[in-house]
């Protein structure tokens, strides 16, 4: 049977199956800059550094820095616009966005027996909202080649016909299912009507090119962590810690392509436009662990080093889809088919494990007066793996992960100056592309900026930052590859409330 089970609820049925993508492991493979507004502003280099409550993200060993306890929270507006290109057509679209950014605390326990080399032990919580989805992106342009007919194509090649339209909806594998959508959609043909055996499929789309496409999505959600640290202080040179982490995930995506083409029109009916409708929803949950260390090489100079392992997610996937076209015929009567099966398909459970990361961390400490610090941190995308791996679903997907990823370096600068109590912040952030061709996404670079004041016993600080990324994604990824050249500039402030304890 195709199907494992289905639900006695109109409109919903359990899958074994789903066309995962490689760009869903880059999803969660990345993270985002987020984080205290200390934090933000020195664009997270803090691997050497430690005591700020979202140091402990980058290297767990930040905690045992803290001389006294200390709790925080983090509100931000993140403004996103996307600018892009499709064919030389230009549209732009953004998306504005507020929320709890990050939420932790700190509790430190300082041992003062002279003799003891252990001087202290500090256990911490915090949160960190580490990829906020939302997202708006709009292209449309005149493709002078290519029409969506490849996707339904590519899927509709090598199955029978009858497997196309003998089966319900709901018994269908994926593949099937958008094979279908093609058929009754009438955007592609069998080869051969008469044999319900065969297997060939023909283009229902008028040649000639000059398909005027639009493709939009919005995608709203997060992904979290939230970490549980505990690490220790010998002689106050040596700093060691270690990090469980839980992650949490939430996603939809709602987008829409829409197709129309002037192409003459032919005795028989053909396409002449469509509207092709896909909403997912990915929810699930993950852990990971990290190991930290931080040296006091002198008083001022500090070196870290901190690991982070693979991050193990269990995922779930909820997808419906819809197909609205129009045809037309050498004088005859315009047509509309409507294949919307108002079905939510719930799929299987599914393992994906991101890369780990190692980041080595400098910091040189001006006294009371300021730091400067770097972080180098190394990530290899191409090891992301969809499991099982002997599953027949991911094989494929996992080589293409393979050929198609890479390793990247992520570079983080940050300063600090402090004018009594005024700080001064500034950062810096580069970041390679997970792409070994380097612009389905391209690289990063990231500018921050932000000021506090410390009150006595509470301090306050805001921060801005600034990103640029260009990214060349196609709309789908089997048959119709073609995508639009994206950049997209994000702008974020933060403001975090701190609380010695």
């Amino acid at each position: 049977m195709k199907k494992i089970l289905f639900l006695l609820i109109t409109g919903l049925t359990v899958s074994v199956s789903h066309s995962q993508e490689v760009s869903d492991a880059i999803r969660y493979a990345q993270d985002n800059l987020t984080g205290t507004a200390r934090f933000r502003a020195m664009s997270g280099a803090f691997g050497a550094v430690g005591g700020d409550l979202s140091s402990i993200s980058v290297n767990p060993a930040g905690s045992a820095v803290f001389l006294n306890n200390q709790t925080g929270i983090t509100f931000s507006n993140q403004n996103i616009k996307n600018n892009s290109n499709y064919f030389g057509t230009q549209t732009s679209d953004k998306e504005n966005s507020f929320i709890l950014n990050q939420a932790g605390a700190v509790f430190v326990f300082n041992d003062h027996n002279p003799s003891n080399n252990w001087k202290k032990i500090a256990i911490g919580a915090n949160y960190e909202n580490t990829n906020n989805f939302n997202n708006s992106v709009f292209s449309a342009g005149t493709n002078p080649t290519n029409s969506i007919d490849k996707y339904f194509l590519a899927f509709a090649n090598g199955i029978p016909l009858k497997d196309v339209t003998q089966i319900d909806y709901r018994d269908q594998f994926y593949d099937e299912q958008q094979a279908a959508f093609g058929y009754y959609g009438k955007v592609i043909i069998p080869a051969n009507p008469g044999d319900i055996n065969g297997t060939q499929y023909l283009s229902n789309v008028p040649a000639g090119g000059k398909y005027y496409q639009e493709n939009g999505f919005q995608t709203s959600g997060y992904n979290s962590k939230l970490s549980f640290n505990i690490a220790t202080s010998y002689k106050d040179r040596i700093y060691l810690g270690a990090n469980l982490n839980v992650h949490i995930t939430d996603y939809r995506k709602t987008s829409s392509f829409f197709e129309k083409n002037d192409n003459p029109l032919q005795p028989t009916e053909t396409i002449s436009d469509l509207t092709f409708n896909n909403d997912l929803y990915t929810y699930g949950n993950g852990f990971s662990f990290q190991l930290g260390a931080i040296a006091k090489v002198t008083e001022s100079f500090r070196l870290g080093l901190a690991y982070e392992s693979n991050t193990w997610y269990e995922l779930y996937d909820e997808l419906s889809q819809s197909l609205y076209t129009t045809t037309d015929v050498i004088g005859g009567q315009t047509k509309y088919y409507n294949d919307n099966p108002n079905i939510v398909n719930i799929y299987e459970s599914y393992t994906l494990q991101t890369p780990g990361k190692t980041t080595f961390s400098a910091a040189y400490v001006f006294g009371k007066s300021g730091l400067i610090s770097v972080d180098y941190s190394i990530k290899d995308y191409s090891n992301s793996k969809f499991k099982p791996t002997s599953d027949t679903r991911f094989r494929g997907l996992n080589n293409d992960i393979s050929n198609q990823l890479t390793t990247a370096g992520e570079l983080r600068v940050g300063a600090e100056y402090k004018i009594k109590q005024l700080s001064l912040r500034g950062g810096y952030r580069f970041e390679g592309s997970p792409y070994k061709n380097g612009t389905t996404i391209g690289d990063l670079n990231s500018y921050s900026g932000g000021l506090g004041y410390n009150f006595g016993g509470t301090r306050v600080d805001l921060a801005y930052s600034y990103l640029e990324r260009k990214s060349n994604q196609g709309f789908f990824a089997t048959g119709f590859t073609d995508g639009a050249n994206i950049t997209s500039k994000l702008n974020n402030v933060s403001l975090t409330l701190l609380f010695e304890l």
